[in-house]
């Protein structure tokens, strides 16, 4: 299936027509998946979200770590026979729909050359890779294999965001001139992460930096949607940055020895800048961005709301945002959709934005480390 998408206006058109088209969801064929890895924390929250739900059937999980399945077996009820320790042996053997990657960052690479080979449709955690070179790789794999890739961060499904954006690219506010991006919490061992969660997120091989990469990636997934544009066929396409510096620091060695806690990164274009705040060190979790156009501003505020200040307004106001319509409002719902009823993948998720994040996380990592901005080649 070709990798294009669509822009936020005709994504919402396209989802009311399929919630007119589509029938009730419990007469849909559920998306039969395999679960790759059990060592992303985030593992907990899929199985917290999809365990009452008939239209995602999970029919393996490949883990080496026996121990660690039967951990999320007792927890979650799961049936032990769904046990696999090699994901190659498991996708010839179960022939799955797609694969849900729950591995370190460093492992997504090998997950996506492997399930390319077979053809198979594969959704990870974010970010997509730990390198700008692995990142290249794995769109070669989905290219020449034409699969999907698809990358889930959990503000791809904040109705504040998608309000921002459309304030934006309504005009309401006028050209974007700065963006500031704040992501993080504590700190992972902070907020008592799982161990082996803990082990591979401080690890920088296995994922890439500290909090550079862990929150670093939020930002610059959105600041390229929310700067994107409409090309002349009314496809949205998110933009690369001119160029890209970082500063890191290690607020906490003794906790963090090997990688940073604390990491800023500025980001220019032909008229506006944005600056993602990615942390380890906030007194508390966030996840929200301030968006500054010519002649008004919009901040969202956590997941459903948003301040707006259109111009000549003396002060913002803060109001609910409206919902996304389905099925681009929760993941599942969302990849199921894509690889089973045409839907057009979202720009947030999509390998083409991803493939621009890994060249920004991979910049920021270089610029951090020579204290050089880096010139991305246009």
């Amino acid at each position: 299936m070709p990798l294009t998408f669509l822009g936020r206006g005709a994504l919402i058109a396209s989802a009311l027509l399929f919630a007119t088209l589509l029938p009730a969801a419990d007469t849909k064929p559920p998306l039969r998946v395999v679960i790759a890895g059990l060592v992303h924390g985030h593992a907990d929250g899929f199985f917290s979200h999809s365990r009452n739900r008939s239209d995602i059937q999970i029919v393996a999980i490949a883990e080496s770590d026996r121990a660690l399945f039967d951990q999320y077996a007792a927890k979650f009820h799961l049936d032990l026979s769904l046990y696999h320790a090699d994901l190659d042996e498991t996708l010839r053997s179960s022939k799955p729909q797609a694969v849900l990657v729950y591995t370190s960052t460093y492992d997504h690479r090998k997950v996506v050359e492997l399930c390319a080979h077979y053809g198979i449709p594969v959704m990870m955690e974010k970010p997509l890779a730990v390198s700008f070179a692995d990142a290249q790789a794995m769109v070669r794999a989905a290219h020449a294999t034409n699969i999907q890739v698809l990358v889930n961060y959990e503000t791809s499904w904040y109705p504040s965001n998608h309000a921002a954006f459309k304030l934006v690219h309504d005009g309401a506010i006028g050209e974007v001139r700065k963006v500031v991006v704040h992501d993080g919490h504590q700190g992972p061992k902070e907020i008592n992460v799982d161990p082996k969660f803990l082990k591979w997120l401080t690890d920088p091989e296995l994922n890439g930096g500290g909090a550079l990469f862990d929150f670093g990636c939020y930002g610059a997934d959105l600041v390229t949607w929310l700067v994107g544009r409409f090309t002349a066929t009314g496809e949205f396409v998110g933009q690369r940055p001119l160029t890209v510096a970082a500063v890191t620091q290690q607020i906490k060695p003794d906790i963090y020895p090997h990688v940073d806690d604390e990491a800023t990164i500025v980001l220019t274009y032909p008229k506006a800048q944005a600056i993602l705040q990615a942390s380890w060190n906030w007194p508390y979790s966030r996840k929200d961005m301030e968006v500054y156009g010519r002649t008004g501003s919009v901040i969202t505020v956590a997941a459903n709301h948003i301040a707006v200040r259109l111009p000549h307004q003396a002060q913002s106001a803060t109001r609910a945002a409206a919902p996304i319509p389905a099925p681009y409002n929760d993941s599942l719902t969302y990849l199921r959709a894509v690889l089973l009823e045409g839907a057009k993948p979202d720009v947030l998720s999509s390998l083409e934005t991803n493939l621009i994040v890994s060249e920004i996380l991979d910049a920021a990592s270089r610029s951090a480390a020579s204290g050089k901005t880096v010139h991305l080649p246009q």
